[in-house]
Parts: structure tokens; sequence; C-alpha cells
């Protein structure tokens, strides 16, 4: 497997397959590999086309496979950035984590893909959940690989 991000929040290797492996560990990686799990499912159910598909959870190893949403962008104009993240809110999603980092390129069409769903907050009937950006590991850098 090639290793493409490794964090204090996680580890993430692409298996030669092409899947994406992501292994959640440090401060409250538990919540965080079960936040984004959810938000995952959620995003599949509502027919949401642009995120990866969640392929396999192994919650003992906090592990979880995902189909690849192409490759990490190396420079995306902010305000094409911002309507990317706007256009999950349309299926109750809102990211909490929205830089370029976590922004792919998929070429088989074309699309510009969202990835990285730890922080993100469903949004559903009024009410919000899901872990805030406060959350996040303090002094952890903010420039770390997507995928």
């Amino acid at each position: 497997m090639n290793e493409i991000k490794d964090t204090r929040r996680a580890t993430v290797r692409i298996g030669y397959d092409g899947r994406v492996h992501k292994t959640f560990r440090g401060p409250k990686a538990t919540a965080r590999f079960h936040n984004e799990i959810r938000v995952l499912r959620h995003l599949e159910e509502a027919g949401c086309g642009f995120v990866p598909r969640l392929l396999s959870v192994d919650p003992d190893n906090l592990t979880i496979i995902t189909t690849n949403c192409g490759q990490r962008v190396k420079q995306i104009n902010p305000e094409r950035m911002a309507e990317i993240y706007d256009e999950l809110l349309q299926y109750g999603v809102r990211h909490e984590d929205p830089f370029d980092r976590n922004i792919t390129y998929r070429q088989s069409d074309g699309r510009f893909c969202v990835i990285d769903f730890e922080f993100a907050t469903l949004i559903k009937d009024g009410y919000e959940t899901g872990l805030k950006p406060e959350d996040r590991i303090p002094g952890e850098s903010e420039t770390h690989g997507g995928i």
C-alpha cells in the first residue's frame, strides 16, 4: 500500500486495488471514526455522488475502507472551493474542515470531490449533530495532506 497521510489524527493508505484505508488515532479517535461513518452513510443514502463510498468498517482497529475519489488538488480557486463545500449543504452536511487538502479531482468524470468527514456536521430537521472544529487536536498542523 502507498501511504498518503500520516498525522496524529489518522493514517491513510491507498491499496493496490485503489481503495482508501483510513485508520483513526489520537484524541477522540473513536468519536471521529463513528462521526465519519455516520456522515458517509448519510451522504450515500442521500445520493451524493462526489464523496467516497464506505466499503468496510473495522471498529476494533478504528479503520474504514472507502472508494477512491481521485487525486488531491494542488491548487483550487477559493470561490470554486467554497461552491464545492456549499454543495454538501443540499445533502444536509456541513464539512467543518473546508480546506483545499480535503478536495480531490476524479479524472474519470472530471468532478471535484470532498473527503475527510470526521468533523462534519449533519443538519436534519433543524438539528445539528457532529464534532466541531474545536474538537481538533491542539496544535495540529492544518497543512497535512488530504485523502
